[in-house]
């Protein structure tokens, strides 16, 4: 069976699996003692979070993982062939949720939330928020022009991507615009996310404590 340890950024994956309606294990990991975690660790000496394993088949990084399962288990459900046209949005939304919106939102909460007083509101603090509503914008004019990222259907480039904006959302970091709220409300209404909600207890429990739409 496949095992997906960890929450935060692991709740795509587990998103994605109950949209592909694929068995799994979520095994918790504590990040503020995962030197602690001796069986995690142990497959996962770096401490990543989400590590998906798979058999003999161990991932860190999100959207890597999202590719992986896509490409093993997709059965070309929720991906875009490279002969649609659709497929280049696909592909940069897909990678742009973590690498132009999830990173640079990490790296504002550390930032604000996290350094100590005196280190807040350092000016690479304010280089990722500047980073993210860069990005931010690009989504905003796709969502412009069609419903989900990749076009008229859903697919793993909105799951990648709705992960960052919620960050953002809960974290107080990020107040959406009209556009992002209507794509929220229909992402967040699949069956899938719901129920990778009621799986992820952690997340579901943050969520509920978090600014909401």
């Amino acid at each position: 069976m496949l095992t997906v340890y960890g929450e935060g950024r692991g709740f795509r994956v587990v998103w994605l699996l109950e949209e592909l309606k694929l068995a799994y294990r979520l095994r918790p990991v504590d990040l503020r003692a995962v030197e602690n975690d001796r069986g995690f660790l142990a497959i996962n000496p770096a401490g990543f979070i989400p590590v998906l394993q798979d058999g003999e088949t161990i991932m860190v990084e999100s959207i890597a993982i999202l590719e992986y399962l896509l490409a093993r288990y997709g059965s070309g459900a929720l991906a875009v062939a490279p002969d649609d046209p659709a497929f280049a949005s696909y592909l940069q939304f897909l990678h742009l949720g973590e690498a132009g919106l999830a990173g640079p939102m990490n790296a504002v909460i550390v930032g604000r939330q996290l350094a100590p007083e005196a280190e807040r509101e350092a000016r690479a603090t304010q280089w990722a928020l500047e980073t993210f509503e860069s990005r931010l914008g690009f989504v905003i004019r796709r969502l412009a022009e069609c419903p989900y990222l990749a076009g008229d259907r859903f697919t793993a480039a909105d799951i990648s991507v709705s992960y960052a904006l919620l960050l953002g959302l809960r974290t107080g970091n990020y107040v959406p615009g009209s556009a992002e709220r209507d794509y929220l409300a229909r992402t967040t209404a699949r069956p899938a996310y719901i129920r990778a909600m009621d799986n992820c207890q952690a997340t579901k429990a943050w969520a509920a404590r978090s600014p909401g739409l």
